[in-house]
């Protein structure tokens, strides 16, 4: 507030401090965004992870047919990339998918720093 003296001093320590709160509040409206979007992704990781084992495992009834193409085109866009510098390491007759590997342990620590911001 003003004093007797007619200075601002404590006016522009408010405003410097709601300036900075503002700043604090969009990081964070902006993290928890991220880290949402982030979460919902994981999950459809987590879904195609479930559906491609269930494929694997038996035969494949026409809903989950469709689920998996749905979860597939989610989530190609980002693991296609990166299958391309890490390709499927085979063992056997199985192949492991290192991109999706790759791909969740990259979406869980952005998250963890999405969510901290």
């Amino acid at each position: 507030m003003v004093d007797d003296e007619g200075t601002f001093d404590d006016v522009a320590a408010l405003i410097s401090l709601r300036a900075a709160t503002t700043k604090e509040f969009a990081m964070s409206l902006l993290g928890s965004l991220l880290g949402l979007a982030l979460t919902l992704f994981m999950l459809l990781l987590i879904a195609r992870l479930i559906i491609d084992w269930i494929g694997v495992l038996g035969d494949t009834p026409p809903a989950l047919r469709k689920a998996r193409d749905i979860v597939h085109r989610l989530t190609e866009p980002v693991i296609a990339p990166v299958r391309k510098v890490l390709k499927p390491v085979r063992l056997g007759g199985v192949s492991i998918d290192l991109a999706f590997t790759v791909v969740f342990i990259a979406v869980l620590v952005l998250r963890a720093i999405a969510f901290s911001l």
